[in-house]
């Protein structure tokens, strides 16, 4: 017999303390500018600053605004499903600036592969496997991308969300004169015919081949 779900408790207000409710948010959005080196935030809005004063300000610029609300169902270690609240304002800033850099600097199988590493070592901190050789291990791939995320990055802070609103780097791999739909680009456009025949050979023998498959089957 069906038995409607219990609900999930409404979270109390009072645990708030750092961010404001989006709905009572400013409705102007604000933008800061964060710069990094090496992979690390050094300056908010052009004035540089060590790293705990960046967060404290940072916290209370996009606290205001409802940024940093986290409220998920997590599977700890031992199996148990908690449910897990949290505010880090200045925290989902940083590392959606940060990701947003990466894809101006570092190439496709960089990111790919990061992606993977990034997820191992958080599961390895948050699990207690701080000293753990692997984890070690995977800080020299993680510090050796790092050491072209250089530049600077433009944050929208509006409504509890936050977003890239323009990105710079030394480092940079864009090239419009490359990545432009354009007639005039120095990307040589007669190179892609060979390229397009030579990527979807596989796919087109793999078809051909079932194809034939069916017809010998009705046979």
């Amino acid at each position: 017999m069906w038995t409607p779900r219990k609900r999930r408790p409404r979270t109390p207000r009072r645990i708030y303390t750092v961010t404001t409710s989006p709905e009572k948010a400013p409705d102007t959005p604000e933008y800061v500018s964060i710069c990094f080196v090496e992979g690390v935030p050094v300056a908010l809005n052009g004035k540089k600053m060590d790293p705990v004063a960046l967060i404290e300000k940072l916290n209370e610029i996009a606290g205001k605004h409802g940024v940093g609300r986290v409220d998920h169902i997590e599977d700890r270690l031992v199996g148990i499903k908690s449910r897990e609240i949290y505010e880090n304002p200045a925290a989902e800033v940083l590392i959606e600036a940060h990701k947003d850099l990466e894809k101006l600097v570092l190439t496709r199988h960089e990111l790919e592969f990061k992606k993977m590493i990034d997820e191992k070592w958080a599961w390895m901190v948050y699990t207690g496997l701080w000293i753990d050789p692997l984890r070690e291990a995977l800080d020299g791939f993680i510090n050796k991308t790092q050491e072209r995320v250089c530049g600077e990055v433009k944050m929208k802070l509006y409504k509890g969300r936050c977003w890239s609103a323009g990105r710079s780097s030394p480092m940079s791999l864009y090239d419009k004169n490359l990545a432009t739909y354009e007639v005039e680009t120095s990307f040589n456009q007669a190179s892609a015919e060979g390229f397009i025949e030579l990527w979807g050979l596989p796919t087109r023998v793999a078809t051909q081949l079932k194809e034939k498959a069916k017809k010998q089957k009705k046979c």
